[in-house]
């Protein structure tokens, strides 16, 4: 605030309006600048900013030449209506029904307020067709998490991951009694196979981290903000894991049986996947992935219909668990 201004006697909301204005008419505004508009300090520019927040505007900071600017995400006042075909709302009801494995989640349900949103301005006919082709597609869930339990927690991780706040969760590991404490800068959600995954660099272990959302414990959101990695992208961070799990890679071939051949060959399994046909129908898939678990349960998955070829101690460990499946099932 420069010398001599003096401060404007008015309310916060009379302030936050003004900020709106500001941070509207211009594309970026720092602290600074909204503290000397307003003849305030920059705690209580920080508290009207949390406010904005919290009224639901899109406000995110950027770092521009050294200074943190903040500027709306659009000038979402402005946007005019958008029209969809009948095409596009029949792709986005089935876009809704397979999102059913985020019962008891907050996107499940901003994803439904959306949807209110569309039929609220369309006739009672189109409406009623639109609840119609809502159920052209029916996802088939197997073993759905139950996200109910976590719920608030996801509430708190949106925002986190909306505004790039530093989180603190409490995190239970599979077979682990006692919750583990994480600061968290939360980066991306990851959808795999029907479950939700957090991915973001852990600070009490220096490294990425992948958290299964359901194995939370709690989330505590602090006001201090992370900047994204500029070379951060998700695709190249996983793209050596044969799923989730960020292993050194290993060079792997599979040999699958023409009973199963079909159903291998027309699918992408991994990006550095290569297929050789063989005499008699079978298929030997080779690629180079990480992830050791989840290869060895892949292949597990295909029964006596599979033979793992490579990497030896991954195959070893395939016989081991083979002999422990025909002690389990030639018992009597």
């Amino acid at each position: 605030m420069k010398k001599g201004k003096p401060a404007k006697k008015y309310s916060q909301a009379g302030r936050v309006h003004d900020i709106i204005r500001l941070i509207e008419a211009r594309h970026g505004i720092t602290i600074e600048e909204l503290a000397e508009e307003g003849g305030v300090n920059r705690r209580t520019i920080h508290r009207d900013l949390n406010a904005i927040q919290e009224a639901g505007y899109p406000l995110v900071s950027e770092w521009e030449e050294g200074r943190k600017v903040y500027r709306f995400l659009t000038r979402f006042k402005d946007v005019p209506p958008i029209n969809f075909t009948l095409q596009e709302l029949l792709t986005l009801s089935f876009l809704r029904s397979q999102l059913d494995f985020l019962k008891g989640t907050p996107f499940r349900d901003d994803m439904e307020a959306v949807f209110r949103k569309v039929n609220s301005v369309l006739p009672p006919r189109y409406a009623a067709h639109m609840e119609r082709i809502a159920r052209v597609s029916l996802p088939l869930l197997q073993g759905a998490r139950d996200y109910g339990r976590v719920a608030e927690e996801l509430k708190l991780l949106r925002d986190a991951l909306l505004y790039q706040y530093r989180v603190t969760i409490g995190y239970r590991a599979g077979g682990e009694g006692r919750a583990a404490s994480y600061q968290v800068d939360p980066y991306t959600l990851l959808f795999y196979k029907g479950g939700l995954y957090l991915l973001g660099y852990a600070h009490n272990r220096k490294a990425l981290r992948t958290f299964a959302v359901e194995r939370l414990t709690r989330v505590e959101v602090t006001r201090e903000r992370f900047e994204m990695p500029e070379d951060f992208r998700p695709e190249e961070q996983l793209k050596s894991a044969f799923g989730i799990v960020d292993e050194a890679a290993l060079p792997v071939r599979v040999r699958f049986d023409a009973t199963v051949a079909h159903m291998v060959r027309d699918r992408l399994w991994h990006p550095t996947q290569r297929l050789v046909e063989e005499e008699g129908g079978s298929v030997v898939l080779s690629f180079q992935a990480g992830g050791r678990m989840e290869i060895v349960a892949w292949v597990l998955s295909y029964g006596r219909h599979a033979e793992l070829l490579e990497p030896a101690e991954l195959r070893e460990e395939m016989g081991s668990i083979a002999a422990e499946l025909a002690g389990v099932y030639g018992k009597g």
